[in-house]
């Protein structure tokens, strides 16, 4: 795929099809969202996510508290809002690490191939059959809990997630006469990857990453959810839902409720995102 066909699929073609497409456009509209009230949480929180009022306990909505209060008199809101920032930027850094962990090893696979594909093959598959989730919980048993060491261990799980497929791409890549005619002019290989292979895998990197984003931040609020992950009295979505989860035995899940819905929302968007720009770029191929 020429870098002009990359233009037109995430640029110009693409925003054509999502305007015609209502349920794409509220999904990039909740993702759009989600990032900048992380960005802007302090501005947009009304009351300190940390604040707490024991007379306010489990107070219901009201013109005070929007989604009412937590068990210790905390404002659900501001913490959803201030949670915004640990449960995206987490899930974020293990995209970014995998990603490009997963395409460097990718194409080093596919360029190199013989025994060193053969090698690092074996080696995604090995990985592979070890859940992220499964990992980040060993490592926080091991190294403490935090969402450092989660993320860390993550990252590595989700590598073979990109690698796997950017390497079947970067094989049918490796082959096209561009690369032979690039290698013919003398062009370093550091330059033939960076300049041309790699910006020509971009759409399915791209792809790979988004759905990616969605697993990942569910990951990690199950790990802040058993208690691995974010620490009281941090803001973190997962750890929300674990914090009033016992609430709900007294009926009062407005924490979970919110929380939960927050988590699934976002998750659901991405996820849409992921299968649209897959979509598009089988189009953009066939």
């Amino acid at each position: 795929m020429s870098t002009y066909r990359i233009a037109a699929t995430l640029r110009g073609g693409k925003r054509r099809s999502a305007v015609g497409d209502p349920v794409t456009v509220a999904a990039g509209c909740v993702v759009a969202l989600a990032v900048l009230v992380a960005l802007f949480a302090p501005l947009l929180a009304p009351y300190d996510p940390n604040a707490v009022d024991p007379a306010a306990v489990y107070a219901p909505p009201s013109g005070a508290h929007w989604l009412g209060t937590d068990d210790t008199g905390r404002d659900i809101l501001s913490r959803l809002i201030h949670g915004a920032r640990p449960s995206l930027i987490a899930p974020a850094a293990v995209v970014v690490l995998a990603t490009a962990v997963g395409t460097l090893v990718a194409i080093t696979a596919a360029w190199a191939g013989g025994w060193v594909d053969r090698v690092i093959s074996g080696a995604l598959d090995i990985i592979f059959g070890f859940p992220g989730l499964i990992m980040a919980v060993v490592a926080a048993a091991i190294f403490g809990p935090g969402l450092v060491v989660p993320v860390l261990a993550m990252s590595i799980a989700y590598v073979p997630l990109i690698a796997r497929v950017v390497r079947t791409s970067a094989l049918k890549e490796r082959n096209l006469p561009y690369i032979s005619a690039l290698q013919l002019m003398g062009t370093p290989t550091w330059s033939i990857w960076l300049r041309h292979l790699a910006p020509n895998l971009l759409p399915i990197i791209v792809v790979q990453a988004t759905v990616g984003f969605g697993y990942a931040l569910l990951d990690i609020a199950a790990i802040s959810f058993i208690g691995l992950g974010a620490q009281p009295p941090d803001a973190e979505w997962g750890l929300m839902v674990s914090n009033g989860y016992t609430g709900i035995l007294s009926g009062e899940a407005g924490q979970v409720m919110y929380a939960g819905i927050t988590i699934v929302v976002v998750v659901i968007a991405f996820n849409l995102l992921g299968s649209w720009l897959s979509r598009k770029l089988l189009e953009e191929g066939s």
